[in-house]
């Protein structure tokens, strides 16, 4: 089975920096799309960024300019890098990736997998 699995999360005082990671395991052909939404406290799941298995990058307005998404293929990881961390970025932060799997020799399917979530707090 795939899993993903995100880690880095923790406290942070308004202005300061955080990097929150995505590892991918399990038995699987090759991960597609990597991105990370989030969800604040009485508020709905939203879009962060994306990034396509070839490195084309799409950011929610919000945090575009102080986010930064990023993967490392053969490691099957994904990272988000966050600066200029604001009160308002506190929420639970998911990981989601395309991922193939090898079904038998000739037939392949894609699905959409998710983290646990990973909690970042900006307060002082």
């Amino acid at each position: 089975q795939v899993q993903l699995v995100e880690s880095g999360g923790g406290l942070v005082q308004p202005g300061g920096s955080l990097t929150i990671s995505c590892a991918a395991s399990g038995s699987f052909l090759s991960v597609d799309a990597m991105g990370w939404y989030r969800q604040a406290p009485g508020k709905q799941r939203e879009f962060v960024a994306s990034i396509t298995s070839g490195f084309t990058t799409n950011y929610a307005d919000s945090v575009k300019s102080r986010f930064t998404i990023s993967r490392d293929n053969p490691q099957k990881m994904g990272y988000l890098q966050m600066s200029s961390l604001k009160p308002e970025d506190t929420a639970v932060c998911y990981c989601n990736a395309k991922i193939v799997v090898l079904l038998q020799s000739d037939l392949v399917e894609t699905n959409k997998y998710w983290g646990q979530g990973a909690q970042v707090t900006v307060s002082s």
